[in-house]
């Protein structure tokens, strides 16, 4: 048996005759964790589904050598008949969003119960039972029931594992995970890194590790490999590499932490709160079982009696697992939901009417978790951030409204200069961070008090969100903004907020100030989350 489970050499991977994996070489050890690392583009996860040719239009040369069931071979040499064979069976793969890589016409169990089937040629019924009892390996609650469910009916954590089951139905030798981790908070986080862990250690398998997480990176893996631009700049042990970095960019990715550069602003006398909450509750109507949901519905309680301010100038955090009742408060706060209770902006309460409330929607703007889906992909650069501008200013001319366009443009750090025609260009054109700069600048443009920023930097690589959460911080200083900031990431709080509410099932279990609450939280489930952000 070969000392070594995976072998690559000089692996190159183009699309149309442009590399996108530049020659790279590095090995993986039965039974090692090792975690490839670098920011969107450096193509970490180009390089895992190259070695089971999941790139139909990419070129792909060099050498895999993997040592699998049948012995060793090249996977880059294999017939796809030969690597249909290695695929699930001897190496798996987690993809980093279990929603679009499950099939959602199908249950869970039907999707684990088809690779047993293919893979193994079990029948169905012992398929079946071999699908429960991994799903209980994974902590799924109720895998008897659970097996049962389409992926819609499951939890972002409950999709992971459910993937994850998947993935190690056949035992497999090498275990390929895109961001397994990125679409979940800091506790579900933790619970799916100690369950990949013990499964590691259970079954003896090799683990690729995908991700720009460096905090996973050091809690899970035992190697480190650093990818920029398609080349491997730097690798070894994680104790190394993370003491003594060598090269620039490994040492920009560990130096990409969130620092805290916001004013301690004292509350002004005399300055009433700009957003102040008492009891503020919002629930959902669902539908009850039998001859009962004829006649009435029955209530889920999304927030329950959520009281909190926020002063000029300063900034609420809110952190929680999802479903803890985060966003529902911001869509609340933003008079989007219907609520009971208090809520008022700067003195005035939402009356629920478009009419009613437009003048309050110039006083709070939002920037949403995701810019690729909140700018409209067939408006121009110059129509999304004027938007604001054209309902709340109409009596602009177009070339006062372009002027203030390429001011805010200009506050938030792009210009014509940097890209040539950019009021004219499309979202598309850009990089995540650059659009979540082009979503900031449409909230700008209409002079805020209050911005609600939902998860605006979850879906960024460290070093750009580092560089966002310092436009934001400088912003405020400048403006004297007021944010609500709606997070599960305990370093974005703790650089960013003044206060802090933490929910759990909808309830505020805890809150004050970040320095008292983070360093030394009375609540278990925050003692929780802070531990699992160390």
């Amino acid at each position: 048996m070969s000392q070594l489970l995976l072998d690559v050499k000089d692996l190159r991977v183009a699309f149309g005759g442009k590399d996108v994996v530049r020659g790279i070489d590095f090995q993986i050890a039965p039974g090692e964790k090792v975690a490839l690392v670098g920011e969107s583009g450096s193509g970490k996860t180009v390089t895992a589904l190259s070695l089971l040719r999941l790139l139909p239009e990419a070129a792909v040369s060099g050498t895999a050598r993997f040592d699998g069931s049948d012995g060793a071979a090249d996977l880059l040499s294999l017939s796809e008949r030969e690597l249909r064979g290695v695929r699930g069976r001897d190496i798996a793969m987690i993809f980093q969003e279990p929603m679009t890589a499950l099939n959602p016409l199908f249950t869970i169990g039907d999707q684990i119960i088809e690779v047993l089937q293919l893979k193994l040629g079990l029948g169905r019924a012992p398929a079946l039972a071999r699908a429960i009892q991994l799903l209980a390996d994974t902590g799924i609650p109720q895998p008897e029931e659970r097996i049962k469910a389409f992926p819609h009916q499951l939890s972002g954590g409950q999709r992971q594992r459910a993937m994850i089951a998947m993935a190690l139905a056949c035992q497999p030798k090498l275990l390929l995970a895109d961001e397994p981790t990125t679409a979940l908070d800091v506790a579900l986080r933790g619970q799916i890194l100690d369950l990949l862990d013990g499964l590691q250690q259970k079954h003896g398998m090799g683990v690729l590790m995908i991700t720009h997480d460096l905090n996973l990176v050091r809690r899970f893996a035992s190697r480190v490999i650093v990818m920029e631009n398609g080349r491997i700049v730097e690798q070894g042990s994680v104790a190394e590499v993370f003491a003594r970095p060598q090269h620039p960019y490994t040492r920009s990715l560990i130096d990409s932490r969130p620092v805290r550069d916001v004013q301690e602003l004292p509350q002004q006398p005399g300055a009433g709160p700009l957003m102040q909450a008492q009891g503020l509750r919002v629930s959902y109507p669902t539908p009850l079982p039998g001859l009962r949901g004829w006649f009435r519905r029955g209530e889920f309680v999304a927030v329950q009696g959520a009281s909190f301010s926020i002063p000029p100038g300063h900034t609420l955090g809110v952190i929680g697992e999802s479903g803890s009742g985060k966003s529902t408060l911001a869509l609340a706060a933003l008079g989007l939901l219907p609520f009971h209770g208090q809520l008022q902006v700067a003195g005035q309460a939402w009356q629920g009417r478009p009419a009613l409330d437009k003048a309050l929607r110039r006083v709070v703007q939002v920037v949403f978790q995701d810019p690729f889906s909140s700018l409209s992909p067939r408006l121009t650069v110059e129509e999304i951030v004027g938007e604001g501008l054209t309902i709340h200013v109409p009596e602009l001319s177009k070339e006062e409204r372009r002027v203030k366009v390429e001011r805010a443009l200009e506050e938030v750090g792009l210009s014509d200069k940097q890209f040539p025609g950019l009021l004219q260009r499309y979202p598309h054109e850009f990089s995540g961070g650059q659009r979540q700069r082009l979503a900031i600048a449409r909230a700008l443009i209409v002079e805020p008090r209050l911005i609600v920023l939902d998860e605006p930097t979850s879906a960024l690589d460290v070093t750009i969100q580092k560089q966002v959460l310092q436009l934001l911080q400088r912003l405020q200083r400048e403006r004297g903004l007021s944010y609500l900031l709606i997070t599960h990431d305990v370093d974005v709080i703790r650089a960013m907020a003044h206060e802090v509410l933490v929910m759990k099932g909808g309830d505020i279990v805890e809150s004050g100030p970040v320095a008292t609450l983070l360093d030394a939280p009375s609540h278990p489930y925050t003692r929780t989350l802070v531990q699992e952000a160390a």
